[in-house]
């Protein structure tokens, strides 16, 4: 079957999209990172909010190239997530409850990245797209292993 390229529209809310999930998965990373105890989980969490705000930043550049203005928040439910990871850390649930509510995020990132590859989109999105998808699934990956590995 011969799918049509997405229009311009179509195109940019997905981006939008992908940005506000990033934009949550950044601040979700800096909170784990404040909270967490475990250095060497605090510096991966760290390190992947940065990476988030990069990935924000591609994503952005993508739709000012599309003749839009790109998404600059995040969403609800990311904020409500990050205050059930307050919550977890206040009744002391530890480095393993925070890195419980991170790999949730990670799974909704992977939903939502895999839908906008669904999408038959331009190559140059689809290649920046792709790539950031790919290194969602190993972070999460590595949450899960790091989950796993902390005490209950």
């Amino acid at each position: 079957m011969n799918q049509t390229l997405a229009k311009p529209s179509q195109v940019i809310s997905t981006l939008n999209g992908l940005i506000e999930i990033n934009r949550d998965a950044q601040k979700g990373f800096q909170d784990a990172a404040e909270r967490i105890a475990a250095p060497e989980i605090k510096a991966f969490c760290s390190e992947q909010s940065r990476s988030r705000a990069h990935y924000v930043g591609e994503l952005q550049t993508l739709v000012l190239s599309l003749g839009d203005e790109p998404e600059t928040s995040g969403t609800v439910t990311g904020a409500l997530r990050r205050g059930w990871m307050d919550l977890k850390a206040a009744f002391g649930g530890g480095d393993r409850a925070i890195l419980n509510v991170i790999e949730a995020g990670e799974d909704h990132a992977i939903i939502e990245y895999d839908k906008a590859l669904a999408k038959v989109l331009p190559s140059d999105v689809k290649g920046v797209v792709e790539h950031q998808c790919k290194s969602v699934k190993l972070t999460h990956d590595k949450i899960k292993a790091l989950r796993d590995s902390v005490k209950k």
